[in-house]
């Protein structure tokens, strides 16, 4: 049996003056009591956002990767095509002016792959 104690606490932020005070007293570092910074470490880790993963970084991914650009519509046929979160863009329109262009097999496989490289499938 593990003798270990373990303790969680939730905090709310608030700008509100506090009722009352409790003083804790933490130790880091080896040995019995007290609190290795190395574990602490790797647990923010878990915990730290994945970056924003940009369509002018896919392109360039697939650019030096397959030798051929790709149009930035071809990239959001591919994260449509796949159910991906869609933002909405700061410039779109109500109506298209041309139909949306479907892009060539080699060009999804392309994208489908840069993706998967940054973790988004």
């Amino acid at each position: 049996m593990d003798n270990s104690e373990y303790v969680e606490s939730i905090v709310l932020l608030s700008h509100k003056s506090p009722d009352s005070v409790i003083n804790v007293t933490v130790e880091f570092g080896e040995g019995d009591g007290k609190v290795p910074l190395d574990a602490i470490a790797e647990r923010a880790k878990k915990y730290q956002p994945k970056p924003k993963i940009t369509y002018k970084m896919i392109q360039e991914y697939v650019e030096r990767k397959y030798g051929f650009k790709v149009h930035t519509a071809y990239v959001v046929e591919v994260k449509r095509s796949l159910g991906l979160t869609m933002y909405d863009a700061p410039k779109a329109v109500e109506e298209l002016k041309h139909p949306r262009k479907h892009p060539p097999k080699e060009k999804v496989e392309a994208i489908t792959d840069a993706l998967k490289y940054f973790e988004v499938i």
